[in-house]
């Protein structure tokens, strides 16, 4: 299992050390009472920026899930950065969800597009297209695969370490949002979902999708 990062994401180390740092001080100029509440917000914030290793499928036609969370949204929509027709399958985070992102397929990034815009609560259908997001276009051998971390109600910071011409492979991660958020993936319309509306999923390990079997080229 190759895993190159921490198993506390690198994205929270200032964080953790900032809420640790604060509830030491209170405990020693205060007393340990007056830092519970300290302590309490320090665990918060580690178990927020937890990223642990997951197991990725074998099989070459799985779509993996490219976030922690629940299926909010499934079924034919327009994608607006392929500009096709396609399958979205859209998974919101809480903000006690992992928030690290990975990769659902192996392919190349053709394109990566940030769009400012508004912080509406992430679980609701029109935060797709109205708030803050990021979106990875990338192909995966003849198919197209659009991937897009969208902020939420609380998450202000959409971050995104891959370019277009990069490689990413099924389960590599790509991406950090901090604080709730919600990840689109649209697939191509032959995919079949394996998931449901109310699933909880994981990064990597659950099977969101499968692409259909490629047709036989007669000899």
């Amino acid at each position: 299992m190759d895993y190159p990062h921490p198993i506390l994401a690198r994205e929270g180390w200032p964080f953790i050390a900032a809420a640790l740092v604060a509830s030491l001080l209170v405990w020693l100029f205060a007393g340990f009472a007056w830092s519970i509440p300290l302590w309490i917000v320090a665990v918060f914030v580690v178990q927020f920026f937890r990223d642990p290793p997951r197991r990725v499928p074998t099989d070459p036609l799985a779509v993996v899930s490219p976030a922690d969370g629940r299926i909010v949204s499934l079924g034919r929509s327009q994608d607006p950065y392929a500009q096709r027709e396609a399958l979205r399958i859209s998974v919101f985070m809480n903000v006690f969800n992992v928030h690290s992102n990975r990769a659902p397929v192996d392919g190349d990034v053709l394109e990566v597009r940030y769009f400012p815009g508004r912080f509406f609560n992430a679980d609701l259908d029109k935060a797709s297209l109205e708030n803050e997001r990021n979106a990875l276009v990338m192909r995966c051998g003849e198919r197209t695969v659009t991937v897009v971390q969208v902020a939420g109600l609380i998450a202000r910071r959409v971050l995104c370490y891959v370019a277009p011409g990069q490689s990413l492979h099924r389960g590599e991660r790509f991406g950090f949002i901090r604080f709730g958020s919600r990840v689109d993936l649209y697939l191509p319309l032959d995919a079949q979902p394996r998931v449901s509306i109310g699933d909880k999923v994981h990064a990597s390990s659950t099977v969101l999708a499968s692409f259909a079997q490629p047709r036989e080229v007669a000899g």
